[in-house]
């Protein structure tokens, strides 16, 4: 028997997590015996059990990997399980699990490698990527770029491996349009989303005397300093933050655009989602977005952090209604082609359990 075994200790949820629950949930329900650890206060661990996906709640720090009992404590459990791929998610999972799946005899420890940010070149990434991990998984071709940047010999490229995720490509019905023009942005309220430049951005677009409602749905730790800039800028009227979002594609579909004002991202799942419903994009010509957004077809791309080029963006597709709708079809048609969540599922499953 193939035993798989994930490892997400995140306890924010975020496509890393929606990925480990989507795919093990897949694998479990296929027949295949699927066990995974992950943060017993996460949103995670809380979905699996209601999927009934065979896991244990954790909880690990940064420093867990200096902890000998902790790793001989999750040694001994890979061991009883008798796994033989393990696919981890973020940098601390690897320093603890992956050195504790080497220990265990586990043939292939995989990082599946979610953000497009150059890794380190330190000691100890160099020592985790050379002796410990036999493949990495990637999100996109900006993911698997990043490997490497820092040092060419960090891991072996024809190890490296890029999937997609995907996404459920049912069409979408067109939402009843909103009494004013609506700007929407989805995502964890955390540094790396950025929302703050869309509060700079609404208060550009008033002083441009535009009509509009802007809606960040989410939650985090920058709750308390968008609601300071909002009332700072004084785009109380404009801008809204109802938190965390149940239902997303109904809360996208109630956009005339959508923005997504990231410094980076792996793979962009709320701008696939977002082309899932028809709505044109602006965001920034950063990381994996051009992998996903067709530049002057299906949205914009502009230079980051360049608000007025932004609000540029935004006023024109205010003005042409029609041409939101030709991007909305064209970012369609284009996930439709591309990101079809059956033939992704499939890849994966090639991937972990044949290969």
């Amino acid at each position: 028997m193939h035993n798989i075994c994930f490892f997400n200790t995140a306890k924010a949820w975020g496509g890393g997590e929606k990925w480990h629950l989507e795919i093990s949930t897949y694998l479990h329900q296929k027949g295949y015996p699927v066990f995974v650890f992950a943060h017993v206060e996460s949103e995670l661990f809380k979905r699996l059990k209601l999927n009934n996906v065979p896991c244990e709640g954790i909880c690990i720090s940064n420093f867990s990997f200096l902890n000998p009992f902790q790793h001989q404590s999750l040694t001994t459990k890979l061991r009883s399980l008798k796994v033989s791929t393990i696919i981890m998610n973020l940098s601390r999972d690897v320093k603890i699990a992956g050195p504790c799946a080497k220990k265990a005899g586990i043939k292939r420890i995989i990082y599946r490698r979610g953000s497009a940010i150059p890794i380190k070149n330190s000691i100890l990434n160099r020592y985790y990527f050379r002796n410990v991990l036999t493949d990495v998984l990637a999100n996109s071709e900006a993911t698997k770029k990043t490997i490497n940047s820092n040092n060419h010999n960090l891991f072996k490229k024809d190890k490296i491996t890029v999937i997609y995720n995907g996404i459920e490509t049912t069409s979408i019905k067109k939402a009843k349009e909103q009494p004013l023009f609506t700007i929407v942005n989805l995502g964890r309220l955390e540094y790396q989303k950025n929302q703050l430049f869309l509060i700079e951005l609404a208060a550009e677009l008033k002083q441009r005397n535009l009509h509009f409602k802007l809606i960040i749905g989410g939650e985090g730790s920058l709750r308390n300093k968008l609601e300071e800039l909002i009332k700072k800028l004084n785009v109380a009227n404009q801008v809204s933050l109802p938190g965390f979002i149940e239902k997303p594609l109904e809360f996208i579909n109630k956009a005339d655009v959508f923005v997504l004002p990231s410094f980076w991202e792996g793979f962009g799942y709320v701008l696939a989602e977002a082309a899932l419903c028809k709505k044109p994009i602006v965001a920034f010509n950063i990381s994996s977005n051009p992998e996903i957004i067709l530049d002057n077809k299906s949205g914009y791309l502009t230079e980051i952090g360049d608000v007025n080029k932004f609000a540029d963006r935004i006023e024109f597709l205010y003005h042409n209604k029609n041409i939101r709708e030709q991007m909305g079809n064209a970012g369609f048609e284009h996930i439709i082609q591309n990101f079809d969540k059956k033939t992704q599922l499939q890849k994966i499953e090639d991937y972990i359990i044949h290969e």
